[in-house]
C-alpha cells in the first residue's frame, strides 16, 4: 500500500520486491550506483541486508581493485573496500599519481604529481625548489621560486579514467606573498585530447577580490583540505585508448613570477549542471 506525497509516492507498507531473494536483489542493485545503492538500503530490512553483499559492491570497484590494494591492507567486505577508496587516496605509479573514486558514482579520479609534468627551468633551483610538505599527497612538489618565463605541460592516458564520461582538469596549489607577477594576471589554460579539440580559458591564481576582476577568466576555489584549485577545462573520456593533454601558460608579461606551490593536477567527473 502506498500514499500520495506531492509529486512521489510514500511506500507504507511491504514492497513486491521484498518477496524476491536477497541474492537477486543484489544483482539487480548493483546495476545502479553507489548513491542509489545506499538509497535502497533505506527502504526495508531486505533492501538493507542485499546492499550489504559483496555482489553489490564488487561491481562498483574498478575492475582491477586487487592490484591497486597494498598487500598490508585488509577489509572486513567489499563495501569498506570502496568507502575506502573514495575516502584514502592512495599513491600508485611508483609515487607519481594519487588514485581514488568518487562516492556517488564509483568514477575513477586521479591526480598527477608535478613530477608528472614538464615545467619550464623546473630542475634548476634558481627558479623552481622542489619540496616536501606534511599537508601534500606526494613526497615532493613544486615551489616557484622565480621565473620570466611561466610554462607548464603535461598529459596522461584515459586508460586511468572511466570512459564515457566528462571529466574536469584542475590545479592544486597553494600562494605565497599573493604570487608576485602571476596572481592577478590572467594566466592561458588548455585541456584536451591529443588530435582532438581542446578547451581554452583563462584562468586567475589569486585574483580581485569580490566581484572585481574580468568575467571571462576563472578565479579560483578553496577546497576543504585547506588547498586551492581552479578548473583548467574539460574533456570527455570516450575511451582507453586516448591521451590528454594540458598546459598552464603565462608568457605575455617580463614580469618576474613567484610565490606559487602546485601540489598537483586533478582530473575528476565534472559537475552537473
Amino acid at each position: 500500500m502506498g500514499q500520495t506525497h506531492g509529486r512521489g509516492i510514500i511506500i507504507t507498507g511491504p514492497s513486491p520486491f521484498d518477496s524476491l531473494p536477497v541474492d537477486c536483489i543484489s544483482s539487480i542493485i548493483s546495476l545502479t550506483s553507489p548513491r542509489d545503492a545506499c538509497v535502497a538500503a533505506s527502504l526495508s530490512k531486505t533492501f538493507e541486508w542485499a546492499v550489504k553483499s559483496d555482489t553489490v559492491w564488487e561491481k562498483f570497484l574498478p575492475s582491477e581493485y586487487s592490484s591497486l590494494i597494498p598487500q598490508s591492507r585488509a577489509f572486513s567486505s567489499k563495501k569498506e573496500l570502496y568507502f575506502s577508496l573514495c575516502d584514502d587516496p592512495f599513491l600508485i605509479e611508483d609515487g607519481k599519481k594519487s588514485f581514488w573514486l568518487e562516492k556517488a558514482s564509483g568514477k575513477r579520479c586521479i591526480m598527477l604529481s608535478p613530477k608528472e609534468v614538464s615545467i619550464t627551468w623546473g630542475s634548476s633551483p634558481e627558479y623552481w625548489k622542489w619540496i616536501s610538505i606534511p599537508e601534500s599527497r606526494f613526497e615532493k612538489i613544486a615551489e616557484l621560486i622565480d621565473v620570466c618565463w611561466f610554462e607548464i605541460r603535461g598529459g596522461m592516458h584515459t586508460r586511468y579514467l572511466s570512459p564515457g564520461t566528462r571529466y574536469s582538469v584542475y590545479i592544486v596549489f597553494k600562494t605565497k606573498n599573493g604570487c608576485p607577477g602571476l596572481g592577478y594576471s590572467p594566466v592561458d589554460a588548455e585541456v584536451g585530447l591529443v588530435g582532438q579539440g581542446s578547451s581554452q580559458k583563462l584562468i586567475y591564481f589569486v585574483g580581485p577580490h569580490g566581484r572585481g576582476g574580468r568575467r571571462d577568466v576563472t578565479k579560483p576555489e578553496a577546497r576543504e583540505d585547506g588547498w586551492m584549485e581552479v578548473e583548467l577545462g574539460q574533456f570527455y573520456s570516450d575511451s582507453c585508448c586516448d591521451d590528454i593533454s594540458l598546459s598552464v601558460v603565462k608568457s605575455d608579461t617580463p614580469d618576474w613570477k613567484s610565490g606559487l606551490i602546485i601540489q598537483g593536477f586533478e582530473f575528476r567527473p565534472a559537475k552537473t549542471r
